[in-house]
This record gives C-alpha cells, structure tokens and sequence, in this order.
C-alpha cells in the first residue's frame, strides 16, 4: 500500500512507540517482504527472518531488536512489530462504511451495473463494462475497460493471511488487507469466483485473459496476459502466472510460486512448484504430460510381462 502522501518517519515511530535507529526521512507506503519497494515499511518479528528483510528493497524495517543497520536504511524498534504493523494500516487505510449499493462515482461511459451488484468506496470501473447481478467489487478495486463480472463473484476479499503465533490463547491473527485487485482491459469473470486482494500489493488479472466459474485466486497473485483458466482451479497467495498460460479444470496451485509462459495445465494438475514455461503438464504433483502417459503405457503392460516372466 502506498501512503496517500509520503509519512515522516517520526511520526510513524511516535504512532507505534518505537525507537528509530538510522536515516530519518519519508515513508512512500508499507508492504510486506514478498512486494516491497525503495521507501517501503516493512514488519519483521521473527530471528528467522531477521536477515531477509534488513536486505530486502524496504527502507524501514519494523523490528523487535536492535540489530545493525543496513546502509541507507532505518530500523523501528517495538515490541510487538505485528501489532505496529496493524496499527499503521488501521490508520492510514481506515475501514470505510459503506452507504449504497453502488459507492463510487468512477464509472466509464456505457459501462452497466446490475440493480443488485453491490460496488464498494473508491472502487474504479472503466468503459463498456457489465457488472452481473449479486456481483460484489469491493473497496479500492481498479477494472479496467470491457470488464464482465458475472454473478455471485466477489472482487476483492480480504486475503487469508495470517500471523501465527503459538505462545498465545488464539493462534492465528488476521492481517489487515490493504492491497487492491486489478483486473486490466478485456478481462471477463465468470459467475461465483472469489480473488482475493493484496495483502499490501495488488492482485493482477492481466489483459485478455478469461476465467471460467467458481475460481479461487489468492491474494498478490499476477496472473499474466491472455491467461485462460477453467472452473474450479484454485490458486494460493502470492503466485506469478507469466502470459498464455492455459489451466483446465480443478487444477490446485500452491503458494509463491511461477508457472512459466506459455505452460498448459491439464485438468486437475497439482502444482507444488515453479513450472517451465511452453509445456505442457499433468498430474500430481505436475509433471510434462507425455512421460506422464509413456508411463502410464507401461503400467498397462505391466501383467504381460509378469505373466513372460513367471512362465504363466
């Protein structure tokens, strides 16, 4: 998330009672480690993790140690960084009541809402576009022109993300989300998907591409140019999908990960990992469809042979 304007650190530091070590400037925005950038804020609270993020792109890291100070760069000492982090999205990205059914006035020539869509604050909706009936877009949403959502989607939910920690009564707490869904020009959604927005980022639907029903995409998610999934594929948070790719149906992809350009996924591929791009891929876990199936040729034969060997 960027800030609206660039935040002095100080008052950053006086906002979440911490100690700050190093340069004293601006802010630009808060992100967390997977899509920071230069004048970024980022939260650590764990030694493993330590290193990551004091060589990360951030500028300002949140921290519950004192540690030496990359070059160029500030620490923010608290106790609790998680609970900074919060404070600083609950402040700068308030949660905004919604009054209508229709919430913002930032809508292009031609474009069509159904009567029962529900379109959250400062949501951005481009030209020619069809909003379906019982479709949900919610707050800061960016679409693009020759956008269709069909009914019962929901562009930008909360992402599933969570801190964890197992020393205290209820382990999981939930990360605020203050990132955006960005579905560029000629994208269609087909009726009962659900993507997720950026936890601090943008989720992305590149340009061209087409989703079936009932797809699940996790938050920060890109998904390239003229992609083509099928219905019921879901894909986990943080997952890069170059342009072309083709997903058929029930595929499940795991988190933070690449599947290279080009690649197919036939149905109900499992990828635990980054695929190359321009192949084509089965199973699970995912593997080039046609060892898959010269392997399959030689489990058939596999009595045959037992039957030649055992004189039966």
């Amino acid at each position: 998330m960027k800030f609206q304007t660039p935040i002095a650190i100080e008052t950053i530091a006086t906002l979440i009672k911490a100690k700050i070590i190093g340069i004293n400037t601006v802010a630009l925005g808060i992100n967390e480690i997977h899509k920071v950038e230069v004048g970024d804020l980022v939260f650590v609270d764990h030694p493993k993790y330590y290193e990551t993020c004091l060589n990360s792109a951030a500028t300002f890291i949140i921290i519950n140690k004192e540690v030496e100070v990359p070059a160029g760069k500030a620490i923010l000492i608290t106790d609790n960084p998680f609970d900074a982090y919060c404070k600083i999205v609950e402040t700068y990205s308030p949660f905004e009541k919604a009054v209508t059914l229709v919430n913002t006035t930032k809508i292009g020539e031609g474009t069509y809402i159904y009567p029962s869509a529900f379109v959250g604050n400062n949501v951005t909706i481009g030209k020619d576009c069809i909003i379906f009936p019982n479709a949900t877009i919610m707050d800061n949403c960016v679409l693009g022109n020759n956008i269709i959502v069909q009914s019962g989607s929901v562009i930008g939910s909360n992402a599933f993300y969570y801190n964890t920690k197992k020393d205290r009564e209820y382990w999981y707490k939930k990360m605020p989300s203050c990132g955006r869904v960005v579905l560029e020009d000629n994208v269609e959604i087909g009726a009962g998907c659900m993507i997720d927005r950026g936890v601090t980022h943008d989720t992305r639907i590149g340009a061209g591409s087409k989703l079936d029903n009932m797809i699940h995409i996790g938050h920060d998610t890109v998904l390239g140019k003229n992609c083509l999934l099928a219905a019921a594929t879901t894909i986990a948070g943080m997952v890069t999908i170059e342009d072309g790719v083709t997903i058929w149906g029930g595929c499940i992809i795991n988190k933070t990960l690449t599947i290279g350009a080009n690649a197919v996924l036939l149905g109900r591929t499992g990828v635990g990992g980054s695929l190359e791009g321009n192949k084509t891929y089965w199973g699970a876990p995912a593997q080039e469809a046609s060892i898959i199936k010269r392997e399959m040729v030689w489990i058939k034969r596999i009595p045959a042979l037992w039957e030649k060997v055992m004189g039966k």
